[in-house]
């Protein structure tokens, strides 16, 4: 779940700093991490034309609570009412759950899963197509989840979070993509959204500088038109691409390391993913 960076920070709380993680809390941080990326591995089979996404909140909510005996994060989170996002086609991120949205044959969808297993936080999110991919989208969740994995490739102490953002920028825009600007990713630990901001642009040299046991989520949003947004001001939560055109995000919760990075939240089917 993205945190909102315009026009005042939501979920960041006032004079919050960044929490350097022990070697405790990072082990803990790995079993919630697991256990998110596990929920995104089960549902993946019944993300399928035909299916609402008020039914996959209930199988994925009834896997975090009875199989893995956690807890969904999202579920009354500052008042959201289901236990995880999805996000169909053209809605960016904090899409909710209902029985009245059936997936389609060539919709695209990002299912958002954040569990919290003893009291620490593991925040990961994928995107699936629904029955035949369309090649526009297919591309579009190409480029995005590429630009995730060379953005987590180059965490490592002394990297700035504008070399991340700087990264994405110019891996979307050589696309002919556009980069939301007015969510990003989030420290987290304990807490659900803290400090840092990881926003998806930038100029490189600038921002704060990684430390070893620095916990936080890398998740852009990559619009096929442009990127402006519009928040569901009945709702008060989905966001959408201003114009309606599609968007894809993928996002991991990640430990920077001695020397780089660990990704909390891999799946199996990565090459971050560690037995």
């Amino acid at each position: 779940m993205a945190a909102q960076i315009s026009p005042k920070p939501i979920y960041l709380s006032d004079n919050m700093t960044v929490t350097i993680k022990t070697p405790e809390e990072i082990e803990k941080m790995r079993i919630a991490g697991r256990l998110a990326a596990e929920v995104l591995e089960m549902i993946a089979p019944h993300v399928v034309p035909g299916i609402s996404t008020g039914e996959l909140d209930r199988i994925c909510h009834q896997y975090i609570t009875e199989t893995q005996a956690a807890i969904p994060a999202p579920l009354n989170y500052h008042g959201f009412p289901k236990s995880i996002c999805t996000s169909v086609n053209e809605v960016i991120c904090h899409g909710i759950p209902s029985d009245g949205k059936i997936l389609k044959d060539g919709d695209i969808i990002n299912i958002d899963i954040t569990v919290i297993k003893n009291e620490y936080h593991g925040d990961t999110s994928a995107m699936f197509h629904v029955g035949t991919p369309r090649p526009h989208n297919k591309k579009l969740i190409e480029v995005t989840q590429q630009c995730l994995y060379e953005a987590i490739d180059l965490v490592k102490p002394g990297i700035r979070l504008g070399d991340i953002g700087n990264l994405i920028q110019k891996l979307a825009e050589g696309n002919h993509y556009s980069v939301v600007r007015e969510y990003c990713g989030h420290g987290i630990g304990k807490v659900f959204h803290e400090e840092p901001q990881v926003l998806h642009y930038g100029k490189p040299g600038t921002g704060m500088e990684l430390q070893k046991g620095m916990t936080f989520t890398i998740e852009p949003m990559i619009n096929l038109g442009q990127r402006h947004t519009k928040l569901n001001k009945k709702d008060g939560w989905t966001v959408t691409t201003k114009d309606r055109r599609a968007s894809a995000q993928w996002e991991h919760t990640l430990v920077v390391t001695d020397t780089g990075v660990e990704v909390l939240t891999a799946r199996k089917d990565e090459k971050y993913f560690n037995a």
